[in-house]
């Protein structure tokens, strides 16, 4: 992405939607767009975007299938735009692989706010070992992680939750996701298992557990890792 601007592929088959996606984005991206689902994948290939934006009422292929047709060779940043608010909805999205989710009507603001985050996760190296957000950094390399520059104990579990949320971070990673990393496929189900040993975890990490700064809550959802310069 080094001297181009980031390429970004609106997929909706409302053409006012994309429009008004077009003008938001359009002085800061370049934009290609696509009404349907089978036009988006091909555009993808052909197109090779930074950044997807994808609807998922689309009138040929759910906006869930083209995101795990997606997946199946690219790891190309995907943001889901939906009028759909149900969490099975969002969970579904999110577990097929997309990185975010915004329900509509939304303000331009925040889903700038969200590509930026987006862009700058799928830009950095695979294996950069230092991660660091607000007072908050885990070295990756030694398993050491400080908040202000104080060493935090953690559990080889609660380690391995946190590991998991800053490889994916800004991403919301879904109860069953984080669920499937962190103790395998056979736990998936295990929800009050995953709620506690994330409540241990903010007890260490955050200034006030009742209202976490880093590990935020998508509820019903999952979590996500809140990334602050």
């Amino acid at each position: 992405m080094s001297g181009k601007s980031p390429r970004i592929l609106i997929v909706d088959d409302e053409r006012p939607i994309r429009r008004f996606l077009s003008a938001s984005l359009g002085e800061q991206y370049e934009i290609t767009e696509a009404a349907n689902g089978e036009d988006a994948i091909r555009a993808a290939v052909s197109e090779r975007p930074d950044l997807i934006i994808l609807d998922l009422g689309l009138p040929d292929l759910d906006g869930v299938e083209v995101t795990r047709r997606l997946r199946e060779w690219t790891q190309t940043p995907i943001i889901v735009v939906s009028v759909r608010e149900q969490e099975s909805d969002k969970v579904a999205a999110l577990d097929a692989g997309a990185d975010d989710y915004l329900t509509k009507p939304f303000g331009a603001g925040e889903l700038m706010a969200r590509i930026r985050v987006a862009l700058r996760r799928s830009s950095q190296p695979e294996a950069e070992s230092i991660f660091t957000s607000d007072d908050l950094a885990v070295d990756l390399a030694r398993r050491v992680v400080t908040v202000g520059g104080q060493e935090i104990f953690l559990t080889p579990t609660e380690y391995d939750i946190l590991h998991a949320l800053v490889q994916y971070a800004g991403r919301v990673l879904t109860h069953r996701q984080l669920l499937r990393m962190v103790w395998g496929a056979a736990y998936e189900s295990e929800m009050h298992l995953l709620r506690v040993n994330v409540s241990n975890l903010r007890r260490k990490i955050e200034k006030d557990p009742a209202a976490p700064q880093h590990i935020i809550t998508e509820p019903g959802v999952g979590y996500r890792l809140k990334v602050v310069n």
